[in-house]
């Protein structure tokens, strides 16, 4: 079972940051509005990238690393590295 960091850009151009196990389903709640408290007032535009770890403590480290980041850096990290396949 592999977990995920993620990166969301929503429509008024935030960038929103989780963790999950299945990505595509996540972002799929984040779109119906069932997903975080964030992305129900800032809607969800597109997936920006999705990035295998090895855990849920991995995951859990990397998104409170990323979350530090402005979003410039946070649009750069999303585009420096190949995207996992989300599940």
């Amino acid at each position: 079972m592999s977990w995920y960091v993620y990166l969301i850009e929503c429509r008024d151009g935030s960038i929103y940051t989780g963790i999950a196990i299945d990505v595509a389903a996540r972002y799929a709640a984040h779109v119906a509005g069932k997903g975080a408290r964030y992305t129900r007032s800032h809607p969800p535009q597109r997936l920006l990238a999705a990035f295998a770890v090895a855990d849920k403590s991995a995951a859990l480290r990397e998104e409170l690393r990323i979350k530090r980041l402005t979003p410039v850096q946070k649009r750069a990290y999303a585009h420096s590295a190949e995207p996992a396949a989300a599940s």
